[in-house]
């Protein structure tokens, strides 16, 4: 087996959020444009993206074997932790509320009506690593956007002697249209 070893991926993503429909860098290789698109800070423990899939076994009587599968739910998520404990981060972690700068203080406002409003929807992209050897064998990198996201776990942070304190936050990604897919995956040259 021959290994490439310009293929090995090792190294930290950066977690973008913007505004869903948020525009989308032309290339995986350019840093997202800040008008469009936050830098949550550093992050712990990496960003892990899970994709799980259920399919549905398709059956006949006329031989024991399962002729097929058709994929029934796709249930993708994102799971961080947020290294900078800032207010406008919460903000984003509960997917909405009211972040405020006064003279003295800073204050935040977490959302508090019906729960049948619709969330605030968002689209995250994480700038990360590539496999193989770009322009000038320099590393490549990936950009994974998610189109659709909302913040759908619990929030978690604690204040201890001995550990830092981060936002533990998980994003799921929804259905866009019939003509958008839910995320798209780029790799730079």
């Amino acid at each position: 087996m021959t290994v490439t070893v310009g293929n090995l991926v090792q190294g930290p993503a950066t977690v973008f959020i913007g505004a869903f429909q948020a525009a989308e860098p032309a290339s995986a290789s350019a840093t997202p444009a800040s008008a469009a698109w936050t830098d949550l800070g550093g992050t712990t423990d990496g960003a892990t993206i899970s994709i799980n899939q259920t399919y549905k076994e398709l059956e006949v009587d006329q031989v024991i074997d399962i002729p097929g599968r058709r994929l029934t739910l796709r249930d993708m998520t994102v799971k961080t932790n947020l290294a900078e404990p800032t207010l406008t981060n919460l903000t984003y972690a509960l997917n909405d509320g009211t972040y405020a700068t006064g003279a003295t203080d800073s204050s935040f406002t977490p959302a508090f009506t019906d729960s049948a409003t619709q969330p605030t929807y968002r689209a995250l992209l994480l700038w990360g690593w590539a496999p193989g050897s770009g322009v000038a064998n320099q590393s490549k990198r990936r950009t994974v956007i998610l189109r659709r996201v909302l913040s759908s776990d619990n929030v978690e942070f604690a204040y201890k002697k001995d550990d830092q304190t981060v936002f533990s936050v998980t994003w799921s990604v929804h259905y866009v249209s019939n003509a958008v897919a839910p995320f798209f995956i780029m790799d730079g040259n």
